[in-house]
């Protein structure tokens, strides 16, 4: 099995190293360019022979630009009962996230549009294979007692097709409306969608 680069001989300074592309790498994303290691190797000061060693093609390098967020919730441990409240903390969280993040997922956007499709799914890390909608079925959790009916896998699906990278780009982008309004058409639609699973719960139980 190959070793990378990075992790054999003086790995402190190589981990500098990289953190030092990755870092260039991000700064030449948020000003508005998608930067090939040669861009990023410049910017950090690194021969571009060195950063081809970390990273061989662009890809790579963009792929390690994305963030990892790693966190299995982003709701608190006093996060309230109540799943429309914990569901627009959740919302809340996941806009800051796309604001703070936008280049980078952007750029993971278009490597994920630029994959051949026949890839296989765990082989597939780019847009972090559904991260979010794990996060929103954790605000969903309530409804396991309160609304048993309510397939909250479903519904997590749903709303988080309204509420990442695709559709913040498509409301930036295409239907030109502030960042603001973004996020808070995002987690209104979010609100309406529980909203109306809730009400063809109860007309299924009646």
């Amino acid at each position: 099995m190959e070793v990378p680069y990075e992790s054999t001989g003086r790995i402190r300074q190589k981990r500098r190293t990289r953190d030092a592309l990755v870092g260039a790498a991000r700064s030449l994303l948020e000003s508005g360019s998608t930067p090939t290691v040669e861009q990023a190797a410049d910017a950090a000061g690194i021969s571009r022979t060195t950063a081809y060693r970390y990273f061989p093609n662009q890809r790579e390098l963009l792929l390690a630009a994305i963030p990892a967020i790693d966190r299995p919730s982003l709701l608190e441990q006093d996060a309230p009962d109540d799943v429309h409240a914990r569901l627009d903390l959740v919302m809340a969280e996941q806009t800051e996230i796309l604001r703070k993040w936008e280049p980078q997922l952007r750029a993971a956007l278009r490597l994920s549009l630029d994959q051949e499709p026949q890839t296989p799914r765990d082989g597939r890390p780019v847009l972090r294979q559904g991260r979010a909608i794990a996060w929103i079925e954790d605000a969903l959790a309530p409804l396991a007692e309160s609304h048993p009916h309510i397939d909250r896998r479903r519904l997590a699906v749903a709303i988080r097709a309204g509420s990442g990278i695709e559709a913040w780009v498509w409301m930036v982008d295409i239907a030109s409306v502030s960042r603001t309004e973004a996020a808070a058409l995002m987690r209104e639609s979010a609100q309406a969608l529980l909203a109306a699973a809730l009400t063809r719960s109860g007309d299924r139980s009646g």
